[in-house]
């Protein structure tokens, strides 16, 4: 309530204003906007819109560009790139951000107009700056936005790093200490447009990453950017790689960061394809193809047997490993996956020629891990990352997913297969014939507010001393507390993975963005058996949580 009250003295924000006024009694409201600051780690952070230490605005924003800026001044750092995506007050953010970089004598690279996030990731390394700020909450639904920090290799910041600039953080102010308007900065020089130039450069280094060829005249998509960035890039991309029928939905082909007609545009929700999949289905086209807010995942259908077919991260992930090894001679291949990926993935890699490195949670790490081999001179060798959350690069020109990338080379995947009589069902439905159905199910369980969080605590301290013996039936044969284990060199993380009779798993991890609890499930028997699995799983869950 002092917090509140002080905000209340201190906030000039027209918005914020309105909201402190709105909240005055309500003192559940208070408690979820004032209980804690937003926590920033490798990903950043993310939060709600609205008044509140636990919000975004203009103030939030403000501490955290404080406290980003005195880590990169005690770094001698000189200047950073920051862009946007279509979300609510992204572009307001990303100035605001850019006047306290400027303020505190710092030059601040701008994108002149929403970009996505890979773009980025690109253009730090492009002007090698000391960072990168990324104002997006990727796939959250409309209510979100966020924080994204890159180092200068165009990588979210490492774990000691991100622990270094929260500490900064963490000492910053919300209020006082005004910047001068951001046209005054741009006058002086301190803040800077990108030009054209970088993007067209952007596009050269994806085009670059093509492997067969060119896709051809009888090749067409249904495209949706769900409001977001890749309204103009990933038709650009895919007409330089052949593709010369790109069907776009028109109810979301403009940036509009309410997403009026996909309220959580998440590419890896059925929901979220389905005007994709009506144009496609409108205009015949051979694959549905749907971008993220930020354009750094994307999802995909594929016409098969008379109707569209949902591919999922995995399969697609797993195609491309078979894809890119089987078609590019390279000489001792390297395939960087996430531990919660399919092991199918592995599985194909290693038949192939190819090392594959697990690495935790995010693309951040598949990002370190590329650096890695740049450093000892061996980025040749990096051939794809990727995780099941739909995020997939190849080519080490970016530190992060590309879904830019990822929509040309799928395209020119699915072109090569439909030349040889098949479809990508056909292919990962050969692949499974040769190693095994291995299927997945994620689940979800939503903490929110403060009560929530402290719920969710709770729900995995007692998954530590009460540990589950078996899930659906089958017994827990090994447990992995990545908070504890010994057996791999990955740092220490909140993740639990159970390890079941016969090849089954199990993987429980708080999500790093979201108030979530998410559970990873695998099964590898056959269809029936993989179905009830799941299903008894399901029920289980929700019990535990």
């Amino acid at each position: 309530m002092q917090i509140y009250q002080e905000w209340l003295k201190q906030a000039r924000d027209p918005e914020v204003v309105a909201e402190l006024a709105a909240m005055a009694g309500d003192e559940r409201r208070i408690k979820d906007a004032f209980y804690k600051e937003l926590t920033f780690g490798t990903g950043g952070l993310r939060g709600i819109l609205g008044a509140g230490t636990n919000c975004l605005n203009v103030y939030t924003i403000r501490k955290i560009t404080r406290g980003l800026a005195a880590y990169l001044r005690a770094a001698n750092g000189k200047s950073v790139c920051i862009a946007y995506d279509s979300r609510r007050k992204s572009d307001v953010f990303a100035r605001c951000a850019a006047e306290i970089f400027a303020q505190n004598g710092i030059k601040a690279y701008i994108a002149r107009e929403l970009m996505p996030t890979p773009f980025l990731s690109f253009a730090t390394r492009f002007y090698r700056a000391a960072a990168g700020v990324m104002v997006t909450a990727s796939h959250n639904p409309a209510q979100y936005n966020g924080y994204k920090v890159y180092g200068a290799d165009g990588c979210q910041l490492t774990d000691a790093a991100a622990g270094a600039v929260a500490a900064h953080i963490e000492k910053a102010a919300y209020f006082g200490n005004e910047p001068a308007p951001f046209e005054e900065y741009i006058k002086a020089g301190a803040v800077e447009y990108m030009p054209d130039t970088v993007e067209g450069e952007y596009l050269n280094a994806v085009q670059n990453e093509a492997v067969g060829e060119e896709i051809g005249a009888d090749f067409s998509v249904a495209y949706s950017p769900l409001n977001g960035t890749g309204y103009r890039l990933v038709p650009e991309i895919l007409k330089r790689a052949g593709v010369r029928a790109v069907y776009a939905v028109p109810e979301q082909a403009q940036p509009d960061g309410n997403f009026p007609t996909c309220p959580y545009p998440n590419p890896e929700k059925k929901e979220a394809l389905s005007l994709v999949l009506d144009c496609a289905r409108r205009n015949g086209a051979d694959m549905a193809l749907a971008t993220d807010p930020d354009a750094d995942r994307v999802g995909i259908a594929v016409r098969h047997g008379g109707d569209y077919i949902l591919m999922t991260g995995n399969e697609v992930g797993v195609l491309l490993c078979e894809y890119i090894l089987s078609a590019v001679k390279i000489k001792n291949p390297v395939v960087v996956k996430t531990i919660v990926t399919t092991v199918l993935g592995e599985k194909v890699a290693r038949d192939l020629g190819a090392d594959v490195i697990d690495v935790l949670t995010g693309f951040k790490y598949i990002g370190e891990a590329v650096g890695e081999l740049e450093k000892r001179g061996e980025a040749a060798r990096f051939a794809l990352g990727f995780e099941e959350s739909y995020g997939y690069l190849k080519g080490s020109y970016v530190r992060d997913k590309d879904a830019v990338v990822a929509s040309m080379l799928i395209c020119e995947m699915a072109a090569y297969h439909k030349k040889r009589g098949k479809t990508l069902k056909d292919a990962i439905d050969a692949l499974y014939a040769k190693y095994g159905l291995c299927e997945h199910k994620l689940f979800s369980f939503e903490f929110a507010g403060a009560d929530g969080n402290t719920k969710m605590r709770t729900v995995l301290s007692a998954l530590r001393s009460n540990p589950p013996r078996a899930f659906a039936g089958i017994s827990v044969v090994k447990i992995t507390d990545y908070l504890t284990q010994t057996e791999t060199k990955l740092p220490k993380s909140d993740v639990l993975k159970y390890n079941l009779d016969g090849g089954n798993q199990i993987i429980v991890r708080p999500s790093g963005t979201e108030p979530l609890i998410k559970i990873y499930a695998t099964a590898f028997v056959d269809k029936a058996a993989n179905a009830a699995f799941f299903e008894k799983v399901a029920a289980e869950l929700k019990v535990l949580f």
